[in-house]
């Protein structure tokens, strides 16, 4: 019996088939688990830029308050940066400064006009339906973000 054992070297075609099933099994159970990550994580990466581009607002608010900068037009420094302002809030190019967002760095489409800054992520199914739009403060009304992600 000894001998025997130490001929045999590898595995039997029921042991490969066993372990082929199992795996296949596994695979089955796990890829629909993961199929949908990719919509997960865009729709992650539009909260968290929705959430800094709230705090940056508010942020250069507050500077804007201390620096007595807000009038219609001024501007802050956060962290040696300028960030210009409209009414103590950022500008529509301002807001993308203050929160730190970087087109190629991010993987988004920032869209950019005189008063409204639209940030799209980039791989969405539908770009106007998961995108971040800020809008510029004007003389009656604060700063707005608005947040679409009903198809990331």
């Amino acid at each position: 019996m000894a001998q025997r054992k130490l001929l045999q070297a590898g595995f039997t075609l029921v042991e490969l088939v066993i372990v082929i099933l199992i795996l296949g099994i596994l695979s089955a159970v796990a890829l629909p688990r993961f199929a949908n990550l990719g919509i997960q994580a865009r729709q992650a990466k539009a909260e968290a830029i929705y959430g800094s581009v709230r705090a940056a607002t508010q942020i250069v608010r507050a500077a804007a308050l201390v620096a007595n900068s807000t009038g219609a037009t001024g501007s802050v420094t956060l962290d040696g940066q300028s960030v210009n302002t409209v009414y103590g809030f950022p500008d529509a190019a301002g807001i993308v400064v203050a929160a730190g967002i970087s087109a190629t760095d991010d993987k988004v489409t920032v869209t950019t006009t005189a008063t409204t800054t639209t940030i799209q992520i980039n791989g969405a199914a539908t770009l106007a339906q998961c995108q971040i739009t800020y809008n510029v403060a004007t003389a009656t009304s604060a700063a707005t973000t608005s947040f679409v992600e009903s198809a990331c």
